[in-house]
Formats: C-alpha cells, sequence, structure tokens
C-alpha cells in the first residue's frame, strides 16, 4: 500500500477497480497527488487505494459528476500479506521447492516458484524460447517515474463507452452515487455448473482411497534428491537413472520412497536395487520424453474416474494464470486441465476445474503452498470438463457509501430485476490503452497484416511499464524485431511474441510471425471486432424501435433464428429479440438495422457478405445474442456500518474457517447495497451495475470529469 500524509488525497475513476492492476495503484507517487481543500477538517483524511467513489447523475443521460478514491497507509495489511510470503516460503522449503519467487508472474503478486523447467534459465543473443524463464521486469526508478507521470494519460486516451456503441439505458428510474471497493471481497463470482448448482468450496477433505500414498511421499525425498530427480525427469542432463540409498531399509521405508518419485516426478518408473551390500531406488524414464506429456496410464487405479474434479477458489487471477501456476507446481503441462468457463482477475472467483490423473491428494497438498488459491471439494470423475458447459456465473457485489435513498434503490433493484440491461459487450473487452482491440480485429478481417503489426508495436498514447514504452521506441526507430525484443523483460506477452515471430519468420511474412501469438489471443482481436459492431447495432436498433419487438427482429427457435412477422408481434417480449454478430452463417434483422450493419462493415472496408478469410481461423461465422438479459436470483440488501474497511459478507473461505458473518448495526456512518445475481454466460455484470447507478464504465470518461483533482 502507498503511504499517503496527512494534507493530500487523490481522485480516480470507478473504472480502475475492473480494469487497472494493483501495481499501477501503488505507484501513484505522492507528489501526483492535490493538496487537501482547505476547509476539510484536518485529520479527517482517510488515505486508502482501498475504495473507489462514482456519483451518479440523477438522470438517465450518460454523464456524471466527480468520483473519488482514497489513499491509506495500512501497516496491517503489509505485514499481513509478509506473514503469507513467509508461511508460503517455509510450506515450499518443507516440501522440497527451492523458495525462489515465480518470476513468470507480475511483481506485485509473485509466489515462491517451483524448480526451473525444461529450458528455463537458458539465453540466446537473439531470441529467447518461449519455454525461457522470464522476469516481468520489475521497472527501475526512472521507469515508474515515467509510468506514474502518464498514469492520467492512461485514462484520458482510453476509450470512452460512446467509443464501442455503449450509450442506451433501458429503465427511467434516478441514478445515484455508490463506492465499489478495491477490496476483493466486495466482488465475487461463483460458478453455476452443469447442473444448475452454484459451485461453492465447503470442503478441503481428500477423498478416502486406499491406494493413494501416505502424507510421507511429500517429505521422504531430500531437496538434493528431488533436483537430481527433476534433472533425470526434464531431460536436462546425459544421465539415464537416479539412484537413491534407501538409509532405514525397510519394506515400508522402500515402498514410501517409489510413491513419492511416481507422484511427484510423472514419466518416471522406479525399481529396488542391490549395490554393494545396499539398497538403491533406482528412477528412470519409462516411455522416453513422451512420458512428460502423457500421465503413466499402468499408475493409475482402473476403478478409479481418470479425472479429478475440484473447486477452486481464487483471488486476483485469471483463471489461466491459476491453471499454469498449478501446473508448474505439480510439475505437469497446462493442457491436462479443463474447465468449462474463463473467470477474470479483479475479483474472488470460484469455480470447477478438472485434472487428468492427479490425485486429491496432491492437490489438497498445494492448499499448504499457494496464497490466495484453496483446493477443495474433490471427486473423482470419468469425463474432463467442457468450455461452455457452465450455465452461468452468480455475482456478489457490494457498492459502498451509496447516496439513493431506499426508494432510489427500490426503483433501481426492482427495474434490474424485471426489465434487466442492454446486454452490451462491457468495456474489459476492446483493451484499456490508446490501441483498442477491435481496432486490431478489423485490419486482420481486412488482411491488412502491416497494419495489425503497426497497430500491436506502435508507440502509443498513455501509460505503459518502462519497458514496453522502450521496446515500442525501440521498434518505431529500428524496426528491427531482435533489438526490440532485447528491451523486454517479459517475452510472453503479445508485443513480445509477436517480436519473437517476426525474428523468426521475417518481416515479409507478418502472418506467420503473428501466428507465434497463442490461437485465443488472436480470435480475441476479431471477436472484439464483433462486440463493437455489435454494440454500436444495439444501440440503434434501440434507438430506432425501443424496448418492444418489431416485425422483423430476429428471435431464436431453438439454435435457428427467424423473423418475427407482422400477426406474430405480440407473441414474443423485448426479452426474446436477438442480434446478430456479423459473420458468414448468420441473417440479419428486416429492417432499418440491416442496412446499418451492411453500412458500418463498408465504412470498414469489409463485405458483410462475404465474412470467410482466406486464413481458416480468421473467418467469422457469427452468432445470435440477446439484446435484453433479466439477471435471475436477483436478492438485495440495504445495510448500515461505521468501518470502511470492514467486510460485509463471508467468502467460502470465511465460512471454511468458521468466522461469524457480520453483524450490522440499525444505523452507521455509512450505507450500503449488497446485490446478489445470476447471470448467463458471456454477460458482463459491470453492464448491470452500470444500469442500477445509471453509470459509465470508461476510463475515458472518468478522467475527464475529474481533471481538476489529477492536476
Amino acid at each position: 500500500m502507498l503511504g499517503c500524509p496527512r494534507g493530500w488525497f487523490f481522485r480516480v475513476a470507478l473504472t480502475s477497480a475492473f480494469l487497472l492492476r494493483p501495481e499501477q495503484h501503488s505507484r501513484l507517487p505522492v507528489a501526483r497527488l492535490a493538496p487537501r481543500a482547505r476547509s476539510q477538517a484536518p485529520g479527517s483524511l482517510r488515505c486508502s487505494l482501498g475504495y473507489l467513489k462514482v456519483e451518479m447523475t440523477e438522470s438517465t443521460n450518460v454523464s456524471l459528476k466527480r468520483g473519488s478514491v482514497a489513499i491509506e497507509d495500512d501497516d496491517r495489511v503489509a505485514s499481513a500479506e509478509e506473514a503469507k510470503r513467509q508461511k508460503v516460503s517455509e510450506c515450499c522449503s518443507a516440501t522440497g521447492q527451492d523458495g525462489r519467487e515465480n518470476s513468470s508472474l507480475p511483481s506485485s503478486e509473485k509466489v515462491p516458484g517451483p524448480p526451473e523447467t525444461a529450458g528455463q534459465g537458458k539465453k540466446t543473443s537473439e531470441v529467447p524460447s518461449e519455454e525461457e524463464e522470464e522476469e516481468d521486469g520489475l521497472s527501475e526508478e526512472g521507469e515508474e517515474e515515467e509510468e506514474v507521470e502518464s498514469f492520467a494519460d492512461m485514462m484520458k486516451h482510453g476509450l470512452s463507452e460512446l467509443d464501442v456503441g455503449i450509450s442506451k439505458f433501458v429503465s427511467s428510474h434516478q441514478g445515484f452515487s455508490g463506492i465499489l471497493k478495491e477490496r476483493y471481497s466486495d466482488f465475487v463470482v461463483h460458478e453455476i455448473g452443469r447442473d444448475g448448482r452454484i459451485s461453492h468450496l465447503s470442503d478441503l477433505s481428500v477423498p478416502v482411497d486406499e491406494e493413494d500414498p501416505s502424507e510421507d511421499v511429500f517429505t521422504v525425498l531430500t531437496a538434493e534428491e528431488k533436483q537430481r530427480l527433476e534433472e533425470l525427469q526434464l531431460f536436462k542432463n546425459k544421465e539415464t537413472s537416479v539412484a537413491i540409498e534407501v538409509i532405514e531399509d525397510t519394506k515400508e521405508k522402500r515402498t514410501i520412497i517409489h510413491q513419492a518419485i511416481k507422484s511427484l516426478f510423472p514419466g518416471l518408473e522406479t525399481k529396488t536395487e542391490d549395490r554393494e551390500g545396499k539398497k538403491y531406488i533406482v528412477a528412470y524414464h519409462a516411455a522416453g520424453k513422451k512420458a512428460l506429456a502423457n500421465p503413466r496410464k499402468h499408475s493409475w487405479p482402473k476403478s478409479r474416474g481418470s479425472y479429478c474434479h475440484f473447486v477452486l477458489y481464487k483471488e486476483n487471477k485469471d483463471t489461466m494464470d491459476a491453471i499454469n501456476l498449478l501446473s508448474k507446481y505439480l510439475r505437469v503441462k497446462p493442457n491436462i486441465f479443463s474447465y468449462m468457463g474463463t473467470k477474470d482477475k479483479r475479483a474472488i472467483t470460484v469455480q470447477e476445474i478438472a485434472v487428468l490423473k492427479i490425485t486429491a491428494q496432491r492437490l489438497a497438498h498445494l492448499n499448504k503452498c499457494l496464497m490466495n488459491f484453496k483446493l477443495g471439494n474433490f471427486s473423482y470423475q470419468k469425463n474432463p470438463l467442457k468450455l461452455g458447459e457452465l450455465q452461468g456465473n452468480h455475482f456478489t457485489v457490494v457498492l459502498r457509501n451509496i447516496t439513493g435513498t431506499d426508494n432510489q434503490v427500490e426503483q433501481a433493484m426492482n427495474s434490474l430485476k424485471e426489465i434487466g440491461f442492454i446486454n452490451y459487450y462491457g468495456m474489459q473487452r476492446f483493451g484499456t490503452t490508446a490501441v483498442p482491440t477491435y481496432q486490431v480485429g478489423r485490419a486482420i478481417l481486412q488482411n491488412s497484416w502491416a497494419e495489425v503489426m503497426d497497430l500491436i508495436l506502435k508507440p502509443r498514447s498513455g501509460a505503459e511499464k518502462g519497458y514496453l514504452v522502450k521496446c515500442r521506441e525501440e521498434w518505431a526507430k529500428t524496426k528491427d524485431p531482435a533489438a526490440a525484443l532485447r528491451k523486454l523483460p517479459v517475452k510472453r506477452c503479445v508485443e513480445g511474441q509477436l517480436l519473437r515471430g517476426l525474428s523468426k519468420y521475417g518481416m515479409k511474412n507478418i502472418v506467420s510471425a503473428f501466428g507465434i501469438i497463442p490461437r485465443n489471443n488472436r480470435l480475441m482481436y476479431i471477436h472484439s471486432y464483433q462486440s463493437y459492431v455489435w454494440n454500436n447495432m444495439v444501440s440503434k436498433r434501440i434507438d430506432e424501435y425501443g424496448l418492444k419487438p418489431v416485425p422483423g427482429d430476429l428471435v431464436l427457435k431453438g439454435a435457428t433464428a427467424t423473423f418475427i412477422e407482422e400477426d406474430d408481434v405480440n407473441n414474443y417480449s423485448i426479452h426474446d429479440v436477438v442480434m446478430p454478430l456479423p459473420g458468414f452463417d448468420v441473417i440479419y434483422p428486416k429492417h432499418k438495422i440491416s442496412e446499418a450493419y451492411r453500412e458500418m462493415l463498408t465504412a470498414d472496408n469489409l463485405d458483410i457478405d462475404n465474412m470467410r478469410h482466406k486464413i481458416r481461423d480468421y473467418s467469422l461465422s457469427g452468432a445470435y445474442r440477446k439484446i435484453i438479459i433479466r439477471p435471475q436470483n436477483v436478492s438485495w440488501e440495504v445495510v448500515a456500518y461505521d468501518d470502511p474497511k470492514i467486510p460485509l459478507f463471508n467468502t467460502d473461505v470465511d465460512n471454511l474457517e468458521g468466522k461469524p458473518p457480520p453483524v450490522f448495526a440499525s444505523e452507521g456512518k455509512y450505507r450500503a447495497l449488497k446485490m446478489d445475481f445470476s447471470l448467463p454466460p458471456s454477460t458482463y455484470a459491470t453492464m448491470a451495475i452500470r444500469e442500477v447507478l445509471k453509470m459509465d464504465t470508461s476510463i475515458k470518461n472518468q478522467t475527464q470529469l475529474n481533471t481538476t483533482w489529477l492536476r
């Protein structure tokens, strides 16, 4: 946390709670803060990046009043984090980890990592390999100053909601102000599974299995033995086997060593040998290098399901980062994990994960080693999870220090429950920098590969990490991908991956160079463009026809889209109407909005009648999306409280630890709105909050309203 002297305060936008990384907050210097207004009573300053205040207009207009954030130095938070780090370090030492910080994680959230994996620590003079161990760029002081000075610029040059087509509200209630705390526990997401049940972490116990090894497997091997076994497992040297002497030669001791090696180092097989009157356990490769990619089939009990399903509770980590971290600790490849949906970073999230042939015991052991993670509710099942199988997500959101009257809150929440909100793609879909992701997607669809490269690599307005600024400057000056890449301590970012591709394939083969970026990341750009078109078209549709179905609108019958006919209009409501994301396998409404689609794509040099691309991955089939979403399981409560730092409800971990739920007084200094609601997949809770508060969620709009306080 950033220390802040009395007499200074700082104002910033609500959207930073969703869109800014923690390290960007912590780097705000005192020198950038505005002097406290003279009318403020001495000692009344609250200094904390803990919460953000956004005051809303009292009409349906998009404009708002100033928002604010206070900054506070909380020694207790710092000491608690230090205690956590110490605990993790001790735990990992006990289990043979070397206690190093995992440098593939952002610097603000590093945790002790597992031993280096294959290829790590090896440098090449030009282009690092993808497996190379990378630092996440602990910026030097000069770089930090550079970032800080452009913090306001980053917000100023960001997108506004109007830039991405978000312009309408569905309800007529008065907006009011509220605070969405920086505290992660004020924004909690629980996955809704295939069976319609909301996922909760409620049980940390391990299923009883007679064939599971004992807890001794985690301590029986020394750190040196683990290092030798890992080097053997990852083919780091020319040894074909590793022999471990059995000091206390008993059958039980030998069994534990066998189990430890097979459990902790997948791909290794073991045997017992007598050498000069001493017993040795010899570890060797059972199936060559393929053993690393595929868990050993013969070592898994046939009576047990091949997949261990578990509930993952995580804080401040997106799903892929979490899986990458789990795979490193387990020494397996990430592709043996499966899940139904990805969850955003900036929240507490609870979801189901499945992993192939890893025991619940090994997974549960990670609870002792990882911060901000908990694994539980283990079960063995025959099948993995599949993307898209979830029914949705349940959100618990707290808006603090609300200014709305009980009647205003009642109107807003009843409107959300009964009418819903426009199903816009939220601001997160389009990026936070001066180069929106939809612009890159449009260039891809136009087959303008030089523009794609330029948009990703060119210098841009706004704040970025110092090393990214230097990388972009080097690229603009030299157009030398290897030279620009050397400016990046983080090679796995999109810029680093593209530069690596350009170094490998050359400037005349940008398509192949771009292909080095993971497929999901590449498709994100064109999906962002589809979302950009959809948002704009939905705003036009509501502006033209309002919130009622009209002839020519589209509805779904099963998976097929059909037109609403004149004599059929009364059989539908606005909640049935869908709009297409542009593609080659969709139809468009039979009214003015169809021509609006055509005009928009034509203006972008795209042919709405031919959305197939020369490269199959970038061909857009299209899809349909409901224009109005009515949340399910909506409930709310207004509570009074005095301490702005106390949690206002328990998380799953709180409940597991037996913490009593918070007790609220009938009156207090502040009032908070606690909201619960469920949404289908691919809908944005921020858009629901926007409708309740009549809030513009863009960074740019918030900054323009706060420039007085940023000077």
